[in-house]
């Protein structure tokens, strides 16, 4: 907009003092509305158009009928997770929000499952029909034999009444699918996760920062993206160790085209060359880290030689990666990743990745991984009870011991299908396409075949969605009411969602769907007194945030919580057994398994075959924006990555259409290729998310193909429970 300086002046005078000129010119929604004289309202909120949360100031004014309408979104300045600014998919909120394909009103299934065949109702006939179906498998097989599938702020509000009918069997594909790994191995090594939401990397003064797999740029983590350019600008060398070459790739300094599966090698290697060469910080290691000589003694059989062999890598550049490391150290780290299970054996590689970041002692120091804020929330449950404990265990940890408490979404799965230890015969799932996230596609319409009754809270109709029994539409995240959240970066605050309008057609907030469904099951204490904005207000003043200022500015600060470098008054705590930093892992020790990473092969693929490696895009999120209006027109559909030689031996030409058949003999819809020299020769890559097969999605219907159903196989990680999704092979096939 036009900022003059009249409007300016108007912006200061009204800040507290004039102190907050700073956060001009966004410092207060209020402010900002009244000197413009009151044509348009600002809502401050928070983006769901991913998990990051970044902070968001919604423009509202009135149509030609007089109707509020979102005309505008903008970055809050104030939010630490946007910093002023919104990427693509964050500014799309509105087409989401207006899409006309849009979950508009209750469903009733009314024909076979999966035919689509549904009928409109009223609200109160879905939730009676979704209680009474409840009421009745409860009676039959016990609250245990409900279970959740989740992602995003709808899973809060279900948690809450899957715990209280006294149900433990709630999981989360953030888990298994994507971070789940990493939380547990960081914390196994350091007694702390890298990351609440936003990994907690100094990447603004870093001198050298290496990503293995982590496509920053591709994958939109605002606030971070933002940094990583900062760190690029500054000059900080970047080692990008993947066997594409990725948009971060083309910003490094040093790109290694790995052979996939052998990244392990790669980090016991320089975990090697650090010691050897007296590259670590012997100080910092001997004052909080413990198992030392054991991991020396450990990693001598891993040279650079026989490192050089395995990852087809130079062996000049393997051993220049490290020394680069320990010359800058400790203002440099290995990136901790985001999705991190690949190939089945993730603890580990994850494991010697957490090792490097101590030996360099970047955990808490300026350019490496800063300390957790030191603001602190005291729980909150607006004088409901405690829940019950379950009648029966949860299933969702398997055997896998470290298993962390999101879930194992496929070990889910799998009880469904097998009954064993007990049926489960419900399932709610909440914001996430089950097809379109876990492994084996196959096996998720199997386990849904072997329900009694389904149940979809969501935005859109996708593929999972259009196979419940049930359909309850959430409205979108700007309009509604969640929260409080906990932002956890260099300092502690606190954020909101609020409406910008209210909700259109005959949707409702996830709080409410899931609060009237406690009340139809007779769970009335767990329902939400009055509504979400109260309970809110209520929970701002356990905090001792000012809700009044938290709506206006839509972030508040928690004084004096910025604490992020290790000093001699700010002492780092490390939770694990030993109380310091666990390079030999007495946990993994006592369940049986290697208490210092080793490296174990990954399976290659055999002739006329090339690993199918996957990714994400700029401008969507998984899959579940490919149909919002704005970023379908930036990316209607996913290209194949193909190297130009192999695309030349092969007699396919860039832009041609091909198919692909994996080693289950699945073939996919045809798809365009991208014959570059930016990809290995025995890999193809495609960007996640595409190939929807929900008619009700007019634009996403049939926009591309869709990687998850080539990936029928999967390997899952012993320690952790993780799916290995990086260990399909497929070969090309021409189109006639």
């Amino acid at each position: 907009m036009a900022f003059s300086r009249r409007n300016f002046l108007k912006y200061a005078a009204m800040s507290a003092g004039g102190a907050a000129i700073v956060d001009t010119p966004f410092f207060s929604a209020r402010a900002r509305a009244e000197a413009e004289g009151g044509t348009a309202r600002y809502v401050p909120t928070s983006c769901e158009m991913c998990f990051w949360k970044c902070g968001v100031i919604a423009k509202v004014q009135k149509n030609k009928d007089g109707v509020d309408e979102v005309v505008k979104l903008e970055g809050n300045p104030l939010h630490p997770q946007s910093l002023g600014k919104l990427c693509a998919r964050g500014q799309a909120g509105i087409g989401q929000l207006y899409d006309p394909d849009r979950l508009k009103r209750p469903m009733i299934r009314t024909g076979e499952r999966g035919d689509g065949k549904y009928k409109e109702v009223s609200w109160e006939e879905a939730l009676s029909y979704t209680a009474e179906n409840l009421k009745k498998i409860i009676e039959k097989h016990g609250p245990h034999s409900i279970a959740m599938f989740s992602h995003g702020s709808p899973g809060d509000y279900f948690t809450n009444l899957l715990s209280a009918l006294g149900s433990g069997n709630i999981s989360f594909p953030s888990f298994s699918q994507c971070k789940g790994i990493r939380d547990a191995t960081w914390e196994l090594t350091f007694g702390h996760k890298p990351a609440t939401s936003c990994e907690r990397v100094d990447m603004r003064n870093s001198r050298v920062i290496v990503l293995f797999g982590t496509h920053l740029g591709e994958n939109m983590h605002n606030s971070q993206n933002q940094e990583f350019s900062q760190a690029v600008g500054n000059g900080a060398k970047i080692i990008c160790v993947d066997p594409r070459y990725s948009t971060a790739a083309s910003k490094a300094s040093m790109w290694l085209p790995i052979k996939p599966g052998t990244d392990t090698a790669l980090l016991l290697t320089w975990i090697n060359i650090l010691i050897s060469e007296d590259l670590y910080d012997k100080a910092y290691i001997e004052q909080y880290a413990t198992g030392f000589d054991q991991l020396k003694e450990a990693v001598k059989e891993y040279t650079p030689e026989w490192c050089a062999k395995e990852t087809d890598l130079p062996e000049a550049n393997i051993v220049e990666a490290a020394r680069e490391l320990g010359r800058y150290a400790p203002s440099v780290m290995i990136h901790p990743g985001r999705h991190v299970s690949w190939y089945g054996n993730d603890t580990q590689r994850v494991r010697a990745m957490a090792i490097i970041n101590a030996l360099l002692g970047s955990w808490g120091r300026k350019g490496g991984l800063y300390l957790p804020p030191k603001g602190k929330f005291p729980s909150y449950n607006d004088g409901a009870p405690e829940y019950p404990i379950p009648d029966e265990d949860p299933v969702i940890k398997g055997n896998y011991p470290f298993a962390g408490g999101e879930g194992l979404t496929q070990v889910v799965r799998d009880v469904t299908i097998t009954s064993d230890p007990y049926p489960i015969k419900a399932w709610i799932i909440a914001g996430t396409d089950l097809l379109k996230a876990l492994p084996a596609p196959a096996r998720t319409r199997e386990a849904i075949s072997k329900l009694d009754f389904m149940i979809a809270v969501d935005i859109m109709p996708a593929e999972t969605v259009m196979m419940a029994d049930v359909i309850l539409p959430e409205c979108t995240y700007l309009e509604r009411h969640d929260g409080l959240f906990k932002i956890e970066t260099r300092e502690s605050g606190v954020s909101l969602r609020q409406p910008a309008i209210e909700p259109m057609y005959d949707t409702k907030p996830a709080w409410w769907i899931a609060s009237e469904l406690c009340k139809k099951m007779g769970l009335d204490d767990y329902a939400v007194k009055d509504s979400w904005e109260e309970r809110m207000k209520r929970q701002a003043k356990a905090w001792n945030v000012s809700w009044e200022t938290l709506a206006d500015k839509g972030y508040v600060s928690i004084p004096d919580s910025a604490a992020p470098y290790i000093t001699p008054e700010n002492q780092p705590v490390f939770k694990t057994p030993s109380g310091k930093i666990e390079l030999y892992s007495s946990k993994l020790e006592e369940k049986h398994f290697d208490p210092i990473p080793k490296y174990e092969p990954t399976e290659q693929p055999g002739e006329g075959m090339y690993r199918l490696v996957y990714g994400r895009s700029p401008v969507h999120t998984f899959s579940r924006t490919i149909n919002t209006p704005f970023l379908w027109e930036l990316m209607k559909e996913n290209e194949l990555w193909l190297n130009k030689k192999e695309a030349d031996r092969l007699g396919v030409k860039h832009g041609q259409r091909v198919r692909l058949e994996n080693q289950d003999k699945v073939v996919s819809a045809p798809m365009l290729v991208k014959a570059t020299e930016r990809i290995r020769r025995d890999c193809v890559y495609m960007v996640h998310g595409f190939g929807h097969n929900s008619p009700r999605l007019s634009k996403a219907h049939h926009s591309g193909v869709d990687d998850q159903e080539l990936i029928t196989h999967y390997k899952v990680d012993p320690i952790c429970g993780g799916t290995g999704m990086r260990v399909n092979f497929v070969k090309i096939i021409k189109e006639a």
